[in-house]
């Protein structure tokens, strides 16, 4: 006679439950039924191997069997099964778990029983409208029961006929989840979590070709691999393994630069395999490719919240029990084991990058314009790694030389030092259009790195911080004279009306949207006539804030560029000459109204100031305009900074082929 009665459900222990054990996906109920069939093939396996089940064990499997015609599918097991009495213990009373007592008393046997919380069966009713259970424990003399529940509180357990020992979970599956009765679906979802559970799992049957068709053979289809290669230990594997096994989890990326075999039991368990993956494009850099198991058991690939945010770049697998997986985000961030685990693979890949630079040079820097962005990315966010990768980061000149940072500081600071002491390093980010840059500092003796990283705005601020007296400077960012000052230089000597008829002068051709700094100087008669630069600090917080360096302000303003006129290049000597002759001086501007007069007296005084500096304003401005020389020399300067465009491009080259034309013709 059917035993009827009330599951179990009480506030004490379902809240722990439901805080620690939430599905967020329907799917997740495979990989907890076939988890529980996976605990309790392991504990057959711990009986066997402890004496305490006599018995022969035989061939231990996990089998599915999905029927679209009947909408069901079957996990079946021949693991330890249970009786009545833990059916109506572990099935009855949610949230009551046997793993934790029998890991207790068989701990020295079994390493990996995956099940916690007792919740993960009755994620079976999240797809199934029906459920039923028939066991037969392992014990001797034990009978099978059938256990039935339609998803409510009430159930039904009886005694049936059951022969093998073990358990049989039948899904009697919801209309609106009728896919999982699919063999395609099933397939999928058994790749995606269980594809290296330790226990072979059986799906199906192997195919031959046969006749101009697939057709079933008599061999059982094992869908995982019971021993992943991170399971094993290191030092039997070879580099093709580690190679052949990143083919299998990425069949359609690249072969990797380099792995990193995680493997460690105290104070914590933890295995896997890391790669550095080959970045195609370092916008579009891949996250999410590191896989978290525990015991084989596929989790999650968002492991965020694991591992530092950089590693998040890597590729490969993680596996440990010892990371609560059903948690909030933020109790994550602050679990104490977690934060070991961390630090753990932190220390690892360090050790793994400081050991390639020591012994493989050579394939660090053929590989470094691939790994470059995560270094950075490292060093910019993780203290104790950027300490550790000052060892081990190389930089790279314009010519493709690699240098650590004690070989580069060595190289050059002979020439590279200035006034003050402080190392000076140059850098480009673009070197065909900084060409004439590089060129200038090469002949001035100075050697140029190649910082074309996109990370590399910020990278030089941390480097600035990092590196004792030493800054950064683009090579663009000044007149190469001034790059590296070596004793205070005598400033040109200007009068204010000078300059400010030298600053209107060239801003009445210079293209408008944009701020420019005009200032003369002497650079030599050899020398460009004009040079355009962006100061360093401006610019790179421009970079930092597109970057999104929390740097809005400098983000928000408009592109500024300092113009200095080479005043002793014979060009600029003939226009300015011609400026003087041409352009009366301006006249003596009236006086101020007194500091006690009344407002509209010194309004007044303004505006007759004002129209004398804006006549004489007009006056040079319309010289500028008509000043083909002049126009010319900016349009050069504007074309080798790649800022000569649109109706300005077009009218230098109409402009250029005249002087041509004229001078042939002549």
């Amino acid at each position: 006679m059917a035993n009827k009665g009330q599951i179990g459900v009480t506030t004490e222990n379902i809240f722990p439950v439901i805080k620690q054990f939430l599905y967020s996906d329907h799917e997740i109920f495979l990989r907890e039924l076939v988890a529980n069939a996976v605990d309790a093939t392991q504990k057959m396996k711990a009986l066997a191997a402890s004496g305490d089940c006599k018995e022969e064990v035989g061939e231990l499997k996990i089998r599915l069997e999905a029927d679209e015609k009947e909408n069901t599918l079957k996990i079946i097991d021949n693991g330890i099964g249970m009786t009545e009495e833990e059916v109506d213990k572990y099935i009855n009373q949610i949230a009551f778990s046997s793993a934790g007592e029998f890991l207790e008393k068989y701990k020295d046997q079994i390493q990996n029983i995956i099940g916690h919380f007792g919740l993960g069966f009755y994620s079976a009713f999240m797809v199934a409208k029906k459920v039923t259970i028939e066991t037969l424990s392992w014990k001797e003399g034990a009978k099978a029961v059938k256990w039935t529940c339609d998803g409510s509180p009430a159930y039904e357990m009886e005694e049936v006929q059951k022969l093998e020992r073990g358990t049989v979970i039948t899904l009697f599956l919801d209309d609106d989840s009728k896919e999982y009765a699919q063999k395609a679906r099933i397939e999928g979802l058994l790749q995606k979590y269980c594809k290296f559970m330790p226990v072979p799992i059986v799906f199906g049957k192997e195919q031959e070709w046969k006749d101009g068709k697939y057709v079933d053979t008599d061999k059982d289809k094992i869908v995982n691999s019971v021993e992943p290669l991170w399971a094993k230990a290191p030092s039997e594997l070879k580099e093709e393994d580690y190679l052949d096994f990143y083919r299998t989890l990425f069949p359609m990326n690249e072969e990797p630069l380099f792995y990193i075999h995680l493997n460690v039991d105290y104070p914590f368990n933890l295995t896997g395999i890391l790669y550095f993956p080959k970045l195609k494009d370092r916008v579009a850099v891949e996250r999410n490719k590191i896989s978290l198991y525990c015991n084989q058991m596929f989790v999650t690939d968002h492991v965020d919240n694991i591992v530092p945010d950089f590693m998040t770049l890597l590729h490969g697998v993680i596996d440990s029990p010892d990371i609560p997986l059903n948690v909030s985000r933020s109790y994550l961030q602050s679990d104490a084991a977690v934060k070991k685990i961390s630090a753990y693979i932190t220390k690892k890949v360090a050790d793994r990058l400081e050991g390639i630079f020591k012994d493989q040079r050579a394939q660090l820097e053929q590989k470094w314009d691939n790994l470059k962005l995560f270094i950075e990315y490292g060093m910019l966010s993780d203290e104790k790694f950027c300490d550790r990768a000052l060892k081990f980061a190389l930089l790279k000149n314009v010519d493709g030389k690699f240098f650590s940072f004690e070989e580069y500081k060595e190289a050059v600071a002979p020439a590279q030092t200035d006034k003050d002491k402080k190392l000076v390093y140059l850098y480009a980010t673009k070197a065909d259009d900084q060409y004439a840059y590089i060129q200038a500092a090469r002949d001035k003796g100075y050697d140029v790195l190649m910082m074309d990283c996109e990370l590399d705005a910020h990278y030089v601020n941390l480097l600035e911080r990092k590196l004792t007296d030493t800054r950064f400077a683009r090579v663009d960012s000044d007149a190469v004279e001034n790059l590296i000052p070596k004793e205070d230089k005598v400033k040109l000597e200007m009068k204010e009306d000078e300059r400010y008829d030298l600053e209107n002068l060239f801003k009445a051709v210079l293209p408008e949207g944009n701020d420019y700094y005009v200032t003369g100087d002497n650079l030599g008669a050899e020398s460009a006539p004009i040079l355009i630069t962006q100061n360093e600090f401006m610019r790179r917080y421009r970079e930092m804030s597109a970057m999104g360096g929390g740097m809005n302000f400098y983000g928000s303003m408009p592109e500024s560029y300092n113009i200095t006129v080479n005043m002793e290049n014979p060009l600029v000597a003939r226009i300015w000459e011609g400026k003087l002759s041409d352009v009366p001086p301006q006249g003596e501007l009236p006086a101020e109204a007194p500091a006690d007069a009344p407002e509209e007296e010194k309004n007044k005084a303004r505006e007759a100031r004002e129209a004398v500096r804006k006549a004489h304003r007009e006056q040079v401005e319309s010289f500028a305009r008509g000043n083909e020389i002049l126009h010319q020399l900016v349009d050069l300067a504007l074309l080798s900074n790649g800022m000569l465009k649109g109706k300005a491009l077009s009218d230098f080259v109409a402009r250029s082929q005249k002087v041509v034309s004229d001078a042939y013709l002549k």
